[in-house]
């Protein structure tokens, strides 16, 4: 049995697999997710029926399409009943068109319970976009480089408290040194998308809490409406101590190669300056790190505090900090939130 739902119905009330038979390269692109790629078309046979369809006419690419297809019917039943063994299925395409619907035909004739998406991927990315308009209510957590900002959040979600961890989905720490060496960003759709996931499962009533983050996260870029809210909520200034705030971050990037190191400071060079470029550099050739850290911070500690005048001082809560400990700070962040929500709404 085939029926058709909303995209709407299915994220809210439909727990059954996403089947996004698009091609592999529309799937990296961006997809819904969790959902599982099972393409119908090759990224090359997808260009060839396309071309066939505008050259030829919708019957002639109909056909090139079965004989494309013609021995993956198996293998495309097989992959799904591995997905779903109950046969129950979501399947969607680009715009709901034909490769789903060719897709829901086959594992229908097999038994299988299948729901098509309207629209398709492309009705998703605009569910994913409004997603992004909703008037959230934000908490910022603000502060300068190594003030624990991460560590607090993941302890406010350990509470039960919403949160949404940007650089996570991000894949990136805000800075030049972000990608640790190591973490690989994904595309600015799929960063979208999995925001959009992330919020969805969160009460639109209740405060969210959120890092301070410019509107670009590495290659990762916040849609302007969203980004507008954040520059908008109640930020807390977490206020900590430029030693404390050294030797956190000497645990965090002490030992990341040290070529990585030099080359993400030659690309600040400008916004550093020349002379605190070669000490920086020369201080992580030479294993000084809370140097090279104390150098480059002049510069981030300007940039935030440049940024902070941009905000309307009075939803700025400073919280001055004397210790790392993230559970501590947790529970005055929390009191300082309490204490504005009694005076002022936030």
């Amino acid at each position: 049995m085939t029926r058709r739902y909303t995209i709407d119905q299915l994220l809210t009330g439909l727990p059954v697999p996403i089947v996004d038979v698009r091609t592999p390269a529309e799937f990296t692109h961006g997809h819904i997710p969790g959902a599982v790629n099972i393409p119908l078309f090759t990224n090359e046979e997808r260009v060839t029926v396309g071309t066939t369809y505008k050259q030829q006419g919708r019957e002639a690419a109909i056909l090139l399409g079965f004989d494309l297809t013609g021995s993956k019917w198996s293998a495309f039943i097989r992959q799904a009943l591995e997905l779903a063994p109950e046969k129950k299925v979501a399947v969607h395409c680009w715009r709901g068109g034909m490769r789903s619907a060719a897709m829901a035909w086959a594992l229908d004739l097999y038994g299988f319970d299948v729901s098509l998406i309207q629209g398709g991927y492309k009705q998703y990315r605009r569910w994913v976009l409004k997603r992004m308009e909703q008037p959230w209510e934000f908490r910022v957590i603000g502060g300068m480089t190594g003030s624990g900002k991460t560590a607090i959040l993941k302890q406010l979600a350990k509470q039960g408290e919403q949160t949404v961890d940007l650089e996570d989905l991000a894949q990136h720490q805000g800075s030049t040194y972000g990608t640790l060496n190591r973490l690989i960003q994904p595309t600015q759709e799929q960063f979208e998308n999995d925001l959009a996931s992330r919020l969805s499962t969160l009460d639109a009533t209740r405060p969210i809490w959120i890092e301070d983050e410019s509107q670009n996260i590495g290659r990762c870029i916040l849609a302007k409406p969203f980004y507008t809210r954040m520059r908008e909520a109640a930020i807390f200034d977490l206020q900590v101590p430029l030693d404390q705030r050294i030797a956190a971050l000497e645990q965090e990037y002490g030992n990341l190669d040290r070529s990585f190191l030099i080359e993400c400071t030659e690309r600040i060079t400008k916004r550093l300056g020349p002379e605190q470029t070669r000490n920086a550099i020369a201080a992580i050739r030479e294993g000084r790190i809370p140097d090279f850290i104390r150098q480059v911070l002049v510069y981030y500690d300007k940039a935030y505090r440049k940024g902070l005048k941009f905000r309307d001082t009075a939803r700025i809560v400073e919280l001055p900090l004397d210790t790392h400990d993230p559970l501590q700070n947790t529970a005055r962040l929390l009191a300082a939130a309490r204490s504005l929500t009694t005076t002022t709404t936030i």
